[in-house]
């Protein structure tokens, strides 16, 4: 991804090393430092482990000017308004726009310092001003804190945003109509074992359950195990009563896993 984050003099190590590990939570490596108090890379990726690969890359430059001289385009970042006018936006607005300029050349984003932020003439280099939302009456975050919020809606505005939340060790994929059917089966067996249709319609309340496992999108495995608990209801109270042998269509065995 063709975006710097830049750290204007940031004062502390540690600040720094918070950052590092933020940028790489979100899928960012490229990272330059203005001016830093203190710069060791070895303590630096000892904090933030397995952050190498962004940290060996670094670089050091002397001055905002010479960190910026190729970026095609700058947002800076603000706890607040100013009293200059400036093109002030919101991070979830300027994010994709973020995702297209770097497609075309160098984006940088630049942080001030931990005490007192990004003075007016470094906000003078910046083409946007991102000022972070919080709650009325505490605007200041912590420098790896905004590093954070910004690379996250960056993430979130990129195709990483849509890959399929992991799934369980035993997970089967999405149960199919066929086992949904014999889960309420099983469901309805156990309930009408237990009286509990008694003083109720059973196809009221079947189509009660329907109703809220179909919110549920079931997998398989979990399909499975309620069809279980209708089966085992039976059983149990059957076997309670002396009522004779299981039926055939007692709940087959479990697979392992």
């Amino acid at each position: 991804m063709n975006i710097t984050v830049v750290l204007h003099e940031p004062r502390d190590l540690v600040n720094i090393a918070a950052a590092v590990r933020a940028m790489a939570n979100m899928g960012l490596e490229r990272l330059t430092l203005v001016d830093p108090a203190e710069f060791d890379p070895w303590r630096i990726t000892g904090i933030a482990h397995r952050t190498d690969h962004i940290v060996e890359a670094a670089t050091l430059a002397g001055s905002l000017e010479e960190a910026l001289a190729d970026a095609t385009c700058v947002v800076g970042t603000s706890a607040r308004p100013r009293t200059a006018q400036r093109n002030y936006r919101r991070p979830r607005e300027l994010a994709p726009r973020m995702l297209r300029r770097a497609r075309r050349g160098r984006v940088a984003i630049v942080f001030g310092r931990e005490d007192r932020g990004l003075s007016n003439d470094a906000l003078d280099l910046c083409h946007e001003v991102m000022v972070i939302p919080t709650a009325p009456g505490y605007a200041s975050l912590n420098l790896a804190q905004a590093v954070l919020l910004v690379a996250y809606e960056l993430l979130m505005a990129g195709p990483d945003a849509h890959e399929a939340l992991p799934a369980g060790k035993r997970s089967l994929g999405a149960a199919t109509s066929a086992e949904l059917e014999e889960m309420y089966q099983a469901l309805e067996a156990g309930l009408d074992r237990a009286a509990f249709f008694r003083a109720r319609k059973p196809e009221s309340v079947m189509r009660i359950l329907r109703t809220v496992f179909g919110r549920t999108a079931l997998d398989a495995h979990e399909a499975r195990m309620i069809r279980s608990i209708g089966y085992q209801v039976r059983n149990r109270l059957e076997r309670a009563e002396g009522s004779g042998p299981r039926p055939a269509t007692e709940d087959p065995p479990q697979p392992s896993g």
